[in-house]
């Protein structure tokens, strides 16, 4: 693999015609301001640019290639599915075979409704835990993202607490939302006893991935669960980011905790936009009585359910989960390793398929903990690492993807310890102040 050219002049040219007719020149604010850099084409865990350069990607388009860029099979299976109509506007057998291989996989939950993005799930799920119990408020947690509409993006507010996250977002909008830090059974416990008449779900991510790839600490899935069990609060896992990803049947497998409903997306269709909401039967009914509405042009349409349906049988009969692990954790190990030879103090936690880069040495559980890294410093390191080929993000998440194999961690490492040598000189200025996580 040829090192990435330095003059990206179409790439330049691309980024100021999109500025005409985009604003920023993107289509989500994820992308903004980041690096101008346009791609052709992606295959495997490889992305192509447009001035000829060639990146290893672990961004894997925010996380939905789990199974790398363009994979034939889900590929094949959408090309033969769409041949005969995209939205009928009505059922398909695809719908029902692939509702049956997300129950089955998962293990846990009963029924599943499909949808077309992880924002769209979150909503449904918090509509339906809303009705079947009565209560208004939700239960979240610093740093964890659901999505980007009013009612569930939050952001520091400067003074300890949380707020709106974004210019035009209704504050109203925030007024049933409780947002504690994570990883703190007793803060919910406290909530609980004090207000529980009013709460009608917990939601979290059971691994903060978003920030800082952060496992939830022994036993604390477990309590809360005890808690909203007791209290009759509805407990929503957002699995977005974990679901498929973490082993076939996700957080909830790895951690033995079963939530009431669980949204996923990402990794479940193999790079194709769809979501699911999955859960108890007696959640689930009430969107089929028609009590809840849950609706939607695009869900479960052929070309979202042909490659949910492919994509998970490819995770149940020949499972990249080992392979995953091995290459994350030797990817893992590989950068400390380079971190200690340039003599920096680069930080690297997390799991083998989804990991967090920083720099510092504190012990974090939390949002709150993860700001005590110098989350900044990093920042000015993924640039760097994008000019020497390795696309990743300026928060430091890291995934690993089933395409990623013996060279792909080779490239990896090698072009990251040129990015190093470059970089050293930068890393000793002053850092700036941290990012805030784009929640």
């Amino acid at each position: 693999m040829r090192p990435p050219v330095r003059r990206l002049e179409r790439s330049t040219e691309l980024h100021r015609r999109a500025g005409l007719t985009a604003p920023g020149g993107v289509h989500s604010n994820v992308r903004l301001p980041g690096p101008r850099v346009f791609f052709d084409r992606g295959q495997g865990a490889w992305l192509y640019g447009v001035d000829g350069e060639d990146y290893v990607d672990y961004l894997i388009g925010q996380g939905p290639n789990f199974l790398g860029h363009a994979p034939a099979r889900v590929l094949d299976a959408v090309t033969e599915a769409c041949r005969d109509g995209l939205i009928y506007g009505g059922q398909h057998e695809l719908e029902v075979e692939a509702a049956e291989v997300v129950c089955a996989a998962l293990g846990w939950p009963d029924m599943v409704r499909f949808g077309a993005s992880g924002t769209e799930a979150v909503q449904a799920a918090l509509r339906v835990a809303r009705a079947a119990t009565g209560r208004s408020r939700v239960i979240r947690f610093e740093g964890h993202y659901h999505g980007w509409l009013d009612n569930v993006l939050v952001a520091p507010d400067g003074d300890g607490g949380w707020g709106i996250a974004s210019t035009g977002q209704l504050a109203s909008h925030l007024d049933d939302v409780v947002t504690l830090p994570w990883n703190d059974a007793e803060r919910v416990a406290e909530v609980l006893r004090h207000d529980a008449g009013r709460i009608a779900a917990v939601v979290m991510e059971p691994v903060m991935i978003n920030a800082g790839v952060i496992e939830p600490r022994p036993g604390y899935l477990e309590r809360v669960r005890e808690l909203c069990s007791g209290y009759g609060v509805v407990l929503i896992f957002d699995e977005v980011l974990t679901g498929f990803r973490l082993g076939l049947g996700g957080a909830a497998a790895r951690y033995g905790v079963v939530p009431d409903l669980a949204t996923y997306a990402k990794a479940m269709a193999g790079g194709w936009p769809a979501s699911a909401l999955a859960g108890r039967s007696d959640l689930m009914e009430l969107f089929g009585t028609g009590e809840v509405n849950h609706s939607g042009t695009f869900n479960g349409s052929v070309l979202a359910t042909a490659a949910v349906k492919a994509s998970v049988e490819w995770l149940r009969d020949d499972p990249p989960y080992l392979a995953v692990a091995e290459h994350g954790t030797a990817l893992m190990a590989g950068i400390r390793e380079l971190g200690m030879a340039h003599g920096l103090p680069l930080r690297v936690e997390g799991l083998p398929a989804a990991f967090h880069v920083s720099f510092g040495a504190a012990d974090v559980h939390d949002y709150r903990s993860l700001q005590q890294l110098d989350l900044g410093r990093y920042e000015r390191l993924a640039e760097a690492l994008v000019d020497n080929g390795i696309w990743v993000a300026p928060r430091g998440v890291w995934y690993v993807s089933a395409s990623h194999g013996p060279a792909e961690l080779d490239a990896a490492l090698t072009r990251f310890g040129r990015a190093l040598a470059q970089w050293r000189d930068v890393a000793a200025a002053p850092a700036r102040p941290s990012l805030e996580a784009r929640l």
